[in-house]
């Protein structure tokens, strides 16, 4: 607790609190939202110290964090030196997430659904072709050519012509971030197999297996690990599309939650579905962390 109460975090937070608590120059909407983020910010911080698990990493982040809230409040609130449209106060911008929760909550959903359907598809095509072509002379001759022209166009490109082709917007989003999947996870499978040690090679021919139990039990196992590292950086690519292609033409979904309110000029909400996002890309990271712990265990 010693620890906790004198370090640099516990003296910002406690400052930040005070200053919420002040009256500003700025008219704003309730801070309960807010003075809520704020307090459990330094509440996580002393359960940390408590547990006496004294992280040197969130130590620096929730610095910086409580550094930038502490800025962002008094220039903005307090001082009123901020633009009062381009840059709304923070308890605006945290009201924002019970003003608006019914429609933030059916854009994650939304989202959420469009994301993993393309992920799943882009992955299982990719991975599936990657080990069939890093296997079979043939096939890597014929595709692997073509996936170097192909995997570096940057699927942002395909967007407005794959919405204008498809049936429907939500199967145009699926395709577009299938498209950016699939190709980055071929190369990479391709890559694996062809990489293969020669002595695995070796020992697994030696066992005489069919093309597809040497596909599926051998170097299948051998690609999930790189699959799974690489899983973040495919969420944030995915993300990125999905984003996009929904600040296109949806009427759900978090890239259109951002795209409508800027329309409008209501940064407010803009940026208060950009933290929504933040928010979300980081729960998706710490859950592939905890899948990445327990599926390649035997790395």
């Amino acid at each position: 607790m010693k620890k906790a109460i004198c370090s640099l975090p516990f003296f910002l937070w406690v400052i930040l609190i005070c200053l919420i608590s002040m009256p500003g120059k700025r008219e704003t909407e309730s801070c309960t939202v807010f003075l809520t983020v704020v307090c459990a910010l330094g509440g996580l911080w002393i359960l940390r110290c408590l547990q006496g698990k004294f992280i040197e990493t969130l130590h620096d982040i929730l610095t910086l964090v409580l550094v930038l809230l502490l800025t962002w409040e008094l220039f903005c609130t307090k001082l009123n030196m901020a633009h009062p449209v381009l840059v709304p106060s923070p308890e605006n911008v945290f009201q924002v997430f019970v003003t608006q929760r019914r429609l933030m909550i059916t854009g994650i959903f939304s989202s959420m659904e469009l994301l993993l359907t393309g992920m799943v598809l882009g992955l299982t095509l990719g991975v599936g072709f990657g080990i069939a072509a890093g296997w079979i002379p043939r096939l890597n001759r014929m595709l692997f050519p073509i996936a170097r022209v192909i995997s570096p166009i940057p699927p942002i490109i395909y967007t407005p012509y794959v919405v204008a082709l498809m049936p429907s917007f939500r199967s145009a989003s699926v395709a577009v971030v299938v498209l950016g999947i699939f190709w980055p996870a071929f190369m990479n499978t391709v890559l694996r197999v062809t990489g293969m040690e020669k002595k695995l090679l070796d020992s697994a021919r030696a066992l005489c297996p069919n093309t597809w139990t040497m596909l599926s039990r051998i170097l299948f196992p051998y690609v999930w690990p790189g699959i799974i590292r690489n899983l973040r950086v495919t969420l944030s690519t995915s993300f990125l599309i999905l984003t996009m292609a929904e600040m296109m033409g949806a009427s759900s979904g978090l890239g259109y939650f951002i795209k409508n309110y800027s329309d409008y000029a209501n940064y407010t909400n803009v940026a208060a579905g950009i933290i929504l996002v933040g928010a979300v890309v980081s729960i998706l990271n710490m859950g592939i962390g905890l899948l990445e712990r327990r599926l390649i265990k035997w790395k």
